[in-house]
Parts: structure tokens; C-alpha cells; sequence
């Protein structure tokens, strides 16, 4: 909270004094309960709550009425541990507060069963709406704990907000204003636990939804509709956001509050709705009405002269008209014939005649007015009613009961008080006589109770008064129904004669008429006065007939009650032509007066808790206490009758026990510990004191004081005492603080001491050990070394033996290999020469038969001849080869095909060792061959490489098969096109990934629905359609079907059947969050709509989906790879947006934003 602690600390540090509890006169400013004032005068009282106004303390007693000036800002008063502060305390343990007065009602009606009331009264802008709020937020924190009774509480408070968006409006007073009043009993069992509650509501002013004064505005939820609501509702409602185009909102020049969010507000009302109960219908049914209320306040109308001379008037934009009946679902001739003509029935001669007249321009606006006042006003009726209906109790059995009145206090303006002005001060004159009298008989019971003599109290009763306005036959109430019953000549003024003649002698009537009051020029002619117990208030007759009367044409309701929009049908019951009567409807006087009349009947069956709320200044400042406003309102309270009323007795009574702890240190006999009676504790104390015993009175259980002077004597010695303890205290504190700083001293010595002789002990012996292992570590090192200088010398010398003898064996096998490698090159040389002299030869001897070319053919044909011969000994000889892949023998080749064989020899080692092990399919090794056998070499490669695939192939199973097409369908769907995919190529799919084929649960369920083949199993994460939150679900793909299961229990979630599945849609990032579309005619497609997933098996999931689709259906599932896509939700179209961060992580992170869904990957 705003404002720092202080206030916080002193109710906090009100808890303990002295070890024990303590009351409001603790560290309080000013008085905390004004029965103590002393001198008891306005003046005082006023400048006692300034005093405490500044100091932050906004709530006052007077006696076990709380009076509470509105800070205007945040005060430190209401956090949780402040309510767990004044929970279950005494009224008087804790300086004054709400929560004091809340906690004593609510342990009454739990502990007594004592049905209690709240009544809050004051200004409009004293915090009257913020008082009860704060009153429903302390009895739902304290009461129990529970699903159905957290359900009730969070219904009850969130009928607030709902109330205050169609009931409040900002005034020039209040930004918030509620301009209605309202009643709530809260029901709660016999465990104090809320069950439900019923609203009553009094006197909306409805006029203000046709009609501002300049500065103020119209209900909330009118600029919280065209600020707050989405586009898509403003466009199906034919409304604009901008709000000066609305005839209704524009003309007070007052649109926009620094003070509301009504963009913000229209959340929280639409929220508070759904958390109530209503459906998404009659939320839109109740947008459709404000809608056609703003639509219909731009109709207007033109004049012109019918003809039969009569004025009539004509539309003058019609679309307005026809875009109303259309949302409305209404007939547009019938309404356009409604708001320019009035039907009436009449009866000529004994016989019923129907008479249509036309209206006038100024009289169609009359008309279309009272229409929009009409359903504006029953539609918060209605909402009332479905309130009621959603938080009603639905369990039998006794219940308590406790109420909170927020309800308008007592009215007065400068000029202009009107007929709303007269009905509010009505009300507050019967809350004030019931005040009156609860008072004095509560005051009286506990005189009686505790056996104290009681006295009678002077006071001034106010029944005169409301007897003045709702007498039967002569009070102003009748007398204004009577008017309105004559009708023809009847008027404001001639209801104002009517009074003059009938009331003109009561005390409490004034009127220019009256002879003490002609000369009186602050009373207007057409104005009447009425002196009320809070003053006297001068009332306008204007508009007091056609506000009592509030008519509706019955064309308008009948044409309402004709519409097929089921809500506008409901507001309209009397439009029904089954269920038209004659009967003339009662008046918003009679109708008023019922409702206090139900309102004070309930109240004196409850036991009355007051809140006066005050408003400290006119133009809302935090920092502000204007006297005057201030004093305006502690008359028109009577706060300070309730405060004589409270003194006509004893000014202060408290319980012995807590009084005598509270003051026995001024008495040696009763302090530290008083063993008997406190009250005869009490009485040894007193007589100590010396205080007179006509200064007191003593109860059966209390002791009653009767002068507050006496009891400030009594804390000014308390004060002065509790310094002595104080410094008593001190003392022996400061003695104990020294002992005990001693004592750590000495044992700190102590242990001082010890730990340095064990300390140089443990260094002593240290060093010893580490000279006696320094020593050994020498010796053992020379000994070792020794040892090694002798076994290097022997390995040299059997080094050296072997180096003699290699290099000799070297010697004689070189002289043995040169001797043997000339004896083979003469034996070459020989063959060489043999063969070039036989060629010489044969070329000498034959040359003279050939021609010159002859020669190279020759040389080309026996080389193909040597080549094919060598071919067809190789295929004889390869089949006798050693097997061993380590072997590398091959015939020898002639020497013109040297080249070839090395070729051959190459790929015939390759194929020997491909049995063994296979190279990858993909591999393009393969040995090069020769210039001349390049062409061979090639067709020999496609011929191994067709042998290579067709042996792989063989190699697999079915299985291996059928993940080999899964990977092939991969890559028809994601190669290229999303960057994930190649990091999935490796990995083989394995389908089951949590062997859920070997489940025992799994199987016995199977055996129920037939789903045995599992292709796929694993935890995914599905994201929740309606916050974007992720939860682990076990998904699995079996023939026919996909299932979504709980992984803990293998509950079956969700069945989709393959069949259903309309399309899959993955974006082309990193991410693994995919989209399976289902089709709208499907059962489950009705309730829920399109699942969103996220696994690191995508790929593989979505190759198995389409795959079993295809079966299924015998077509493809398309596969859909965007950054953004629609999905459907509930029935509702989202768009799924895919944004590519600096995020690191696999896992995406999801935001859910009306009809937006963004995925940040």
C-alpha cells in the first residue's frame, strides 16, 4: 500500500503492551470514540476527525458506529495480515476500523446465531461502494476454506463489478457514483461458511442513460462497450469506438476520466460475468441491448403537418432504425409506427374503441426516451435477477443471514432538488428513525442486562416526518398519486396547490402559501419545503408528475414483447396482448415506498452494524478537510445525535477482567497479579484512586464510567506509571545484558586457551614427523638409485650384442640378394636379346610381304588376343582363390596387360569384402581405372552398384521396410522445407517409444476397444486452447485411431478417430510444436476443436499420421508447413503465429491473446 507503514505499525504494535492485549486509547490521535469528546460540540467533532484525517486513522467510533472519511488514496489499512489482526478481537482492542465492526457482525451471526446487517449511508463520493466492498473481502477471508464455498465467495465478489459497470457512473462529484441503491443478504451455514446470497436493488436513475448534466457522464459499461470490447463484437453490434458520435454519450462533453480504464474495466466486467454464470448468449444478448439503447438515442425526427391539420413527425434516418431492429430481431415498420404514433384504447357508448393519434417531433423523442430509460432500467433488473439466481443457496436447512445496505445518503443540492432528491431523503428519514430506535433499545438492553438504573433519553423522533410523506390519503406520496391518476389538466403546479391545501399546516411544510414563509424569498413559488432531521431541503415540483408516472407506450411494449431476440422479450412482459390489463401500473413513488417499507421490515428483524461514510472535500483531494463540506454532512448524518444518545448514560463501559489489566499497576495491592474477583479488584483500585463513586457504575460484568474526563485521568496516571516500569525495566535488563556479556567473555577465554595448547601440540608433533619422513624418503632414494645405475648397465650391454648381430645377418643377406639379382638380370638381358634377334629376324624376312602399316594391327590384334586370353584364364582361376579377405594373390598377367589386371585385381578385392562390410549406399568410391578401360570401368560400377542395393534390400525385414517408406514420406513432406528435418534424417523411427505393447494394463484395456497395434507411443506436451499452458499427456497411434491418455493412469483423455483428422500444420522453424486440424462435423471437433502438440518426434508423428490416413481413407492428409495458419478453438477461429527469437531451448514458448495465438521459437 501507498502512504508508508505507520498506520500498519501502530495497529500492530496496539497488539502487545505490556504482554497483554491493549484498546483504542493506545497511541491514538485525537479520540478514537467519540462518545469520549469532551467538550461534546460540533466543533469539536469536526476538528477531532481532522485530526485524524491527516494522521491517516480515516475511521472513528461512536460507540458501535463507524464513521469513515474517505482518504482519496491508498492508506496502509488493508493488507491480509491487518485482517488477521482484527480477527476474532474485541470492538475496542484495535483502533477503529471496518474490519473491527465486519469481524464483530460476522462472530454474532456464526457464534449467537444473531442475523446481522451492515448499513453504510453518506454522500455520493464518500467511499460508501469501497466500504462494502471492503466489508464482503474481510467476510470472505475469514470464513472457511473450500471448492464450493471458494466457488460462492468468488461469485458474491464478483457480482461488484457487474453492478458497478451497469449501475455507477461518473458524477461531478465521484468519479465512481452509484446511482442505484442495493441490499445484499449473504447466507451462510451453521459453520459460518457462505452458501449464497440475494440482491435487492432500489430506485435506478434511470434517467441518466437519455440525460447528463454538463461534466458528467452515462453508465460505465456504455464507454467500457465501445473502448474495451474487440473489434470483431463492435463490428456484429454496428457500434464505432468513437463515443461523441452516440447522442446519448456527447452531450455533457464529459468522455474519457483519467481516473478509469474503461478498456481494462471491460475485461474485468466480461470476466465477472462468465465467473458468475452467464453464458456466452446472454453475454452477447446484454451487449445487444446497450447497443440497441445508444443506437436508438441517434433516431430523430422531423415534423410536419398531417392531413388533417393534427402535427405529426417522420425519421429522419432510417438505417439507424433498421440497424436496431436487426439486432434486436424486431419488425422495423412496426417499431418506426410505435415511436410516431400512440395507440389507445377507449370506450365510446359501452363499446371499446382502438384510437391511433400521431406524435408530435418533441413527443416521438418523449417516446424513444422512455423507451431506452425502459430497457435499460429492466435490463439491470434482470441482470439482478440472473445474478440472484446464479449465487441463490441451493441446499435446505437454517441458514444466517447477514446484510449490507449500500444505499445513497442524505441528498441537498443548492437548486434542483427533484423527485430522486425527495425519495432518497425519504429513505434515509426511515433509516434514521430505525437508527434512532435500535439505538436506544440497545443501549437500554445492556443497561438492563447488567443491572444498571436506566434513565429516560430526550431525543428527537422523526416519524413526524415520515408520516408528513407516506400517510395514507393526506401524505405527499398519495397526494402525488392522486395526481397522477387524474390525468387531463393535471400538473406539477396543481400538485403543488393540492399540497398547500392539505399540508400547509404541518410543522415540517413550507411553502410560499404558508404565512410565515410569503416573505421568504429563498423559497421559490413552484418549490416546496420540508424540514428533515438533518435540515431543511427545498424540493422543485418539476417533473415530479412524469418521473412518479414513468408511462410507457403500450405500442412500444407490445412491439418489444414482438421481437424474436429472446432477452428484449423477457425485459417486456406487460407488451404480452394475453396479459394486458387495464389496470393502471403503480407509480414509482408507491412502488418505492413498498420497497423501504420491505427494506425496514427486514432490517428491525436483524441486529444493525452502522458505516457513516464522509467525504472530506468537494474536489477529491488526498490532502485536503474542507470544514464546511465536512460539517454539511456530520448534520445531515446526525452523527452528532448519535453521539447523545450514546452519553445520555455512561460515556465508557468495559468488562472487569479486561479493565482491571489494563490499570491494575496504579494500585500496590493489585499489581503485579490481583488473585480474587476482578470486580472486587476493581472496587480495591478505585477506592486507591480516590475516585467518587457517582463517577462510575458497576454491572454484573462490566464497569460503566460516566464522565470521559475521569477516564482520561485514569490513562494519564496509567501513562505516567508505565514510565516507572519502563525505566524499572530498563534497569533490570541492562544488569541481566551485563551478566550475560560476561559470562560469553569468560567461556570465549576458555575456549581460547584450550584451542592454542592444542594448537602447538599439533604443530610440534607436525614438524617431528615430517624431519623422520624427510630422512627415510632420502635413503630409500639413494638405494633405488643405485639399484638403477646397475640394471642400465646390463641392458646396454645385451643392446649392444643384438646391434652387432643384425648389422651382420644385414651384411651377408645383401651380399647373398646382389648375388642372386645379377644372376636373374643376365638371364633377363639373354631373353631380351633372343627375342629382339628372332624379331629381327621374322621383320627382315617378312617385310617384303606386308605393307608398312601392318605392323601396328598386328602389334593391336595380338594384344586383343593376349587381353580376351588372359580374360578367360582369370574367369577359370577365380573361383580357385583363397576365400581369406587377408589374401592377396592374383594370376600373373602377360606384360600388355599389366595395367588391366591391377584394375580387375582392385574391384575383385572390393566385391570379396563387401559380405563382411557394406559402405554406405550413398558411396560413390570405386577404384580408377585406365585411359582405355575407363568406358568398362564405368558400366562395371552401375552393374556393382545395382548388385550392392538389391543385396541390402534383402538383407531387411518388414519392420526395417516400413520405416524405410516412413523415412521416405519424410522426406516428401519436410525436405527443404523445414530447418528441423535434417537433424531427424539419422535417427531411426522407433514408434514405441515407452514399450507400451508389453504394458499388462494396456493390454487388458485393449481388450475392450480393439485397439491392439501400437504404431507410436510417447509423452508429448499439449497446449491448453484457453491459456496457452502446457501438461504431459501419453499420445499414442494405433490403426484406427489416436488417443490421448494420461500417463499416470492410462485413462483415456481423448479418442480421435483417424478418419477425423482434416490436416496438420507445422511451421518451418526448429520448433516441434505442431497443429492437427479435425473436421467440424465430427463430435469432437463440437466440443473442443483443433489440438495443439509439442514433441521431439515430429517428424516421425506426422509420417505415421498421414501414413495410417492414407489407409484410413485411401487420400492424403495435407500437411501444411507456414509461419502462420488458423486453427479453430472451442468453436472459435484463432490465428497461430509462429515468431523466430534469441530464445534459447527446443521448447517454444506459447501466449494466448483473444483471438491470437503467438508461439516464440
Amino acid at each position: 500500500m501507498n502512504g508508508g507503514g505507520g498506520k500498519q505499525r501502530r495497529i500492530q504494535q496496539a497488539l502487545f503492551m505490556n504482554g497483554h492485549t491493549s484498546n483504542i486509547l493506545e497511541s491514538m490521535v485525537g479520540v478514537g470514540d467519540m462518545v469520549l469528546l469532551d467538550p461534546l460540540t460540533e466543533e469539536a467533532c469536526i476538528n477531532n476527525l481532522k485530526r485524524r484525517f491527516y494522521a491517516e486513522d480515516i475511521y472513528t467510533y461512536i460507540g458501535q458506529v463507524v464513521v469513515s472519511v474517505n482518504p482519496y488514496k491508498k492508506v496502509p489499512l488493508f493488507s491480509p495480515s491487518t485482517i488477521q489482526t482484527y480477527r476474532g478481537r474485541n470492538l475496542y482492542e484495535l483502533p477503529p476500523h471496518i474490519y473491527a465492526i465486519a469481524d464483530d457482525a460476522y462472530r454474532s451471526m456464526r457464534d449467537r446465531n444473531r442475523d446481522q446487517c451492515v448499513i453504510i449511508t453518506g454522500e455520493s463520493g464518500a467511499g460508501k461502494t469501497e466500504a462494502s466492498k471492503i466489508v464482503m473481502q474481510y467476510v470472505a477471508a475469514v470464513c472457511g476454506k473450500g471448492e464450493e464455498v471458494d466457488r460462492v465467495k468468488e461469485q458474491l465478489l464478483q457480482s461488484n463489478p457487474v453492478l458497478e459497470a451497469f449501475g455507477n457512473a461518473k458524477t461531478l462529484r465521484n468519479d465512481n457514483s452509484s446511482r442505484f441503491g442495493k441490499y445484499m443478504d449473504i447466507e451462510f451455514d451453521f459453520k459460518g461458511d457462505p452458501i449464497g446470497g440475494v440482491i435487492t436493488n432500489y430506485l435506478l436513475e434511470k434517467s441518466r442513460v437519455v440525460r447528463q448534466t454538463e461534466g458528467e457522464r452515462n453508465f460505465h459499461i456504455f464507454y467500457q462497450l465501445l473502448q474495451g470490447a474487440p473489434q470483431s463484437l463492435l463490428n456484429k453490434l454496428r457500434l464505432s469506438s468513437t463515443c461523441e458520435k452516440y447522442g446519448y454519450l456527447n452531450q455533457s462533453h464529459c468522455v474519457a476520466v483519467d481516473t478509469i480504464d474503461d478498456a481494462a474495466h471491460f475485461q474485468v466486467t466480461e470476466n465477472a460475468m462468465r465467473v458468475i454464470g452467464f453464458t456466452e448468449t446472454e453475454i452477447t444478448q446484454v451487449f445487444e441491448v446497450v447497443a440497441a439503447v445508444l443506437k436508438l438515442g441517434n433516431t430523430e425526427f422531423e415534423s410536419f403537418i398531417s392531413f388533417n391539420g393534427t402535427e405529426a413527425c417522420n425519421l429522419t434516418n432510417e438505417h439507424t432504425i433498421e440497424e436496431v431492429c436487426k439486432m434486436i430481431q424486431c419488425d422495423p415498420e412496426q417499431l418506426k409506427q410505435a415511436l410516431t404514433n400512440r395507440t389507445m384504447d377507449i370506450c365510446i357508448t359501452g363499446l371499446a374503441e382502438r384510437v391511433v393519434s400521431t406524435l408530435s417531433s418533441g413527443q416521438a423523442v418523449y417516446a424513444r426516451d422512455a423507451l431506452c430509460k425502459a430497457m435499460y432500467s429492466r435490463l439491470f433488473s434482470w441482470l439482478v435477477g440472473r445474478i440472484n439466481d446464479s449465487i441463490k443457496v441451493r441446499s435446505r436447512g437454517k441458514k444466517k443471514v447477514m446484510g449490507v445496505l449500500d444505499i445513497y445518503g442524505f441528498e441537498v443540492f443548492e437548486k434542483d432538488n427533484n423527485f430522486e432528491q425527495f425519495v432518497i431523503n425519504y429513505c434515509n428519514e426511515k433509516l434514521q428513525q430505525i437508527f434512532i430506535e435500535l439505538t436506544l433499545k440497545e443501549e437500554q438492553d445492556e443497561y438492563v442486562q447488567e443491572g444498571i438504573e436506566w434513565t429516560h433519553i430526550d431525543y428527537f423522533n422523526n416519524s413526524i416526518i415520515c408520516q408528513l410523506i407516506e400517510k395514507k390519503n393526506t401524505g405527499i406520496l398519495a397526494i402525488l398519486d392522486e395526481e397522477c391518476l387524474i390525468g387531463g389538466n393535471a400538473s406539477d403546479q396543481s400538485f403543488l396547490n393540492k399540497l398547500n391545501e392539505v399540508c400547509i399546516r404541518h410543522e415540517h411544510y413550507e411553502s410560499r402559501k404558508k404565512k410565515s414563509c410569503r416573505s421568504d424569498k429563498t423559497l421559490p413559488y413552484d418549490c416546496f419545503r420540508l424540514r428533515h432531521y438533518a435540515g431543511s431541503v427545498t424540493y422543485s415540483v418539476q417533473g415530479f408528475l412524469d418521473k412518479n408516472n414513468d408511462l410507457l407506450f403500450r405500442g412500444l411494449s407490445q412491439t418489444m414483447f414482438g421481437c424474436d431476440h429472446q432477452l428484449v422479450k423477457k425485459l417486456f412482459p406487460d407488451g404480452n396482448p394475453r396479459r394486458q390489463t387495464k389496470k393502471r401500473p403503480p407509480t414509482a413513488g408507491t412502488q418505492f415506498k413498498n420497497s423501504v417499507a420491505e427494506l425496514m421490515k427486514n432490517l428491525l428483524a436483524k441486529n444493525p452494524n452502522y458505516i457513516r461514510c464522509i467525504k472530506p472535500n468537494d474536489v477529491k483531494s488526498p490532502n485536503m478537510f474542507d470544514d464546511s463540506v465536512v460539517r454539511h454532512q456530520v448534520r445531515y448524518l446526525g452523527l452528532m445525535e448519535n453521539v447523545r444518545v450514546r452519553r445520555a448514560g455512561y460515556a465508557y463501559r468495559q468488562p472487569y477482567d479486561q479493565c482491571l489489566q489494563r490499570y491494575k499497576m496504579l494500585c500496590p495491592t493489585t499489581w503485579p497479579n490481583w488473585r480474587g474477583h476482578p470486580k472486587e479488584g476493581l472496587q480495591t483500585l478505585l477506592t486507591h484512586l480516590r475516585v467518587k463513586p457517582a463517577e462510575y457504575a458497576k454491572g454484573r460484568t462490566k464497569l460503566f464510567i460516566r464522565n470521559p474526563r475521569t477516564l482520561f485521568d485514569l490513562e494519564e496516571r496509567r501513562r505516567d506509571k508505565m514510565e516507572d516500569l519502563a525505566i524499572l525495566i530498563q534497569k533490570v535488563f541492562r544488569g541481566w545484558r551485563q551478566w550475560k556479556l560476561y559470562q560469553a567473555m569468560r567461556a570465549s577465554q576458555i575456549l581460547i586457551s584450550a584451542q592454542f595448547r592444542g594448537y602447538r601440540q599439533r604443530k610440534s608433533y607436525q614438524l617431528q614427523r615430517s624431519s623422520a619422513i624427510t630422512i627415510a624418503a632420502f635413503f630409500r632414494g639413494w638405494k633405488a638409485r643405485q639399484l638403477y645405475k646397475q640394471m642400465k648397465y646390463e641392458k646396454l650391454c645385451i643392446w649392444s650384442v643384438g646391434i652387432i648381430r643384425k648389422y651382420y645377418l644385414g651384411w651377408q643377406a645383401r651380399k647373398l640378394c646382389r648375388q642372386l639379382r645379377h644372376e636373374k638380370r643376365c638371364v633377363w638381358a639373354a631373353n631380351v636379346i633372343r627375342a629382339y634377334y628372332i624379331g629381327w629376324k621374322v621383320r627382315k624376312e617378312y617385310r617384303k610381304r606386308f605393307r608398312a602399316n601392318a605392323a601396328p594391327k598386328i602389334v593391336s590384334f595380338l594384344r586383343n588376343c593376349v587381353r580376351r586370353k588372359y580374360l578367360l584364364f582369370l574367369h577359370s582361376r577365380l573361383a580357385t582363390l583363397p576365400r581369406s579377405l587377408l589374401s592377396h594373390e592374383w594370376p600373373r598377367s602377360p606384360l600388355i596387360c599389366h595395367t588391366t589386371s591391377k584394375h580387375l585385381r582392385k574391384i575383385y578385392h572390393g566385391w570379396r569384402i563387401i559380405p563382411s562390410f557394406y559402405p554406405p549406399l550413398t558411396s560413390r568410391n570405386w577404384p580408377i581405372g585406365p585411359k582405355s578401360c575407363r568406358e568398362a570401368s564405368l558400366q562395371l560400377w552401375r552393374i556393382y552398384h545395382t548388385w550392392r542395393c538389391r543385396k541390402y534390400r534383402e538383407m531387411l525385414d518388414e519392420e526395417t521396410r516400413r520405416i524405410m517408406r516412413e523415412k521416405l514420406s519424410a522426406s516428401e513432406i519436410f525436405r527443404g522445407r523445414k530447418t528441423l528435418y535434417p537433424e531427424t534424417v539419422p535417427r531411426p523411427f522407433k514408434g514405441d517409444y515407452v514399450q507400451l505393447r508389453q504394458n499388462v494394463n494396456w493390454r487388458r484395456m485393449t481388450e475392450s476397444t480393439g485397439e491392439h497395434e501400437v504404431h507410436f507411443s510417447d509423452i508429448v506436451y499439449k497446449i491448453n486452447r484457453s491459456n496457452a499452458k502446457d501438461s504431459l499427456r501419453l499420445m499414442v497411434i494405433c490403426d484406427a485411431s489416436m488417443l490421448i491418455v494420461n500417463q499416470k493412469t492410462l485413462a483415456i483423455k481423448y479418442r480421435l478417430p483417424i478418419t477425423e483428422i482434416a490436416g496438420i500444420s507445422v511451421s518451418p522453424f526448429m520448433d516441434n510444436l505442431f497443429v492437427i486440424h479435425i473436421n467440424q462435423t465430427g463430435e469432437e471437433a463440437s466440443r473442443k476443436g483443433d489440438f495443439v502438440f509439442h514433441s521431439e518426434h515430429l517428424v516421425e508423428i506426422v509420417s505415421k499420421l498421414r501414413d495410417q490416413a492414407e489407409r484410413a481413407k485411401g487420400a492424403l492428409v495435407p500437411v501444411r508447413i507456414s509461419n502462420t495458419f488458423s486453427a479453430q478453438f472451442n468453436g472459435k477461429g484463432i490465428q497461430v503465429e509462429f515468431v523466430e527469437t534469441g530464445l534459447n531451448g527446443k521448447m517454444p514458448v506459447c501466449k494466448r491473446k483473444d483471438d491470437q495465438l503467438d508461439v516464440l521459437v
